[in-house]
């Protein structure tokens, strides 16, 4: 188990680039890999004319395995991470030997929650995502006390995906069926990391998750709210680090 890589996929609408803060402290002790999904950042949308769904994200993901040749691996994501990492465990739950949750939910969205990921998918594909989707999300994403260089980087990376991916991601999380069922029935060490100020997924939610988890620990990130890989990557990573070693090594 201590030889397991650790795959961390990244929120929407953003990349890989988003786990850079984190990247020096966990490979220093960690294999770590972190794709671009389908969409977004280098990795671009497959020529299909099926409905969005997190399950061919989740397909996607299991792929890049087997081309690594890797049969298991700790499994991280943040928001839309996380939600196609409950995605996979329900095609694949065997290619999980860990699982780390990070400012996201099991639980589906309601229905007003869809609609509005339907109308931002309709506009970001009709006017394309130029200063107003960034604009609209960074209230929620990021607490009154983050550095303005953080807040540049994240607007910078909301702004550098393709309105494409963005729509296509929407769609898809908006399709998402609940997913307590899975984590019920997940027999691994997980890690449930959550911002003490997320309002999007806020710890009840994260807690929620961490009571139906056979075998989790709960940290909350002081002062933090959605991105906190962006906004405290010091504490995540040492989250990380921390239930890693007690979990996989020795």
């Amino acid at each position: 188990m201590a030889d397991l890589p650790l795959v961390l996929l990244h929120a929407y609408p953003f990349d890989a680039r988003m786990w850079n803060p984190l990247r020096e402290s966990l490979t220093a002790r960690i294999r770590l890999i972190t794709p671009d999904q389908r969409g977004l950042g280098r990795t671009p949308l497959p020529d299909t004319v099926r409905e969005p769904g997190l399950a061919d994200a989740a397909r996607d993901l299991l792929a890049l395995l087997d081309k690594l040749q890797l049969d298991r691996v700790v499994l991280g994501g943040c928001s839309l991470g996380g939600y196609v990492a409950m995605a996979l465990l329900r095609i694949a739950p065997e290619r999980v030997g860990g699982l780390v949750l990070i400012d996201t939910r099991a639980s589906a969205d309601s229905p007003e929650a869809a609609r509005n990921r339907l109308v931002t998918a309709e506009r970001a594909e009709s006017e394309g995502i130029g200063g107003w989707l960034a604009d609209s999300m960074l209230p929620n994403l990021l607490s009154d006390k983050a550095p303005a260089d953080v807040t540049r980087s994240v607007r910078d990376l909301i702004e550098s995906q393709s309105p494409s991916g963005v729509a296509w991601a929407l769609r898809a999380m908006a399709a998402r069926p609940d997913s307590f069922d899975v984590l019920t029935g997940l027999d691994v060490p997980t890690l449930v990391v959550v911002g003490e100020e997320d309002s999007l997924t806020p710890p009840e939610a994260a807690r929620a998750m961490a009571d139906a988890l056979p075998d989790s620990e709960l940290v909350v990130i002081a002062g933090a709210a959605r991105l906190t890989p962006l906004e405290a990557p010091g504490a995540v990573s040492d989250a990380i680090v921390s239930w890693w070693e007690r979990r996989f090594s020795g």
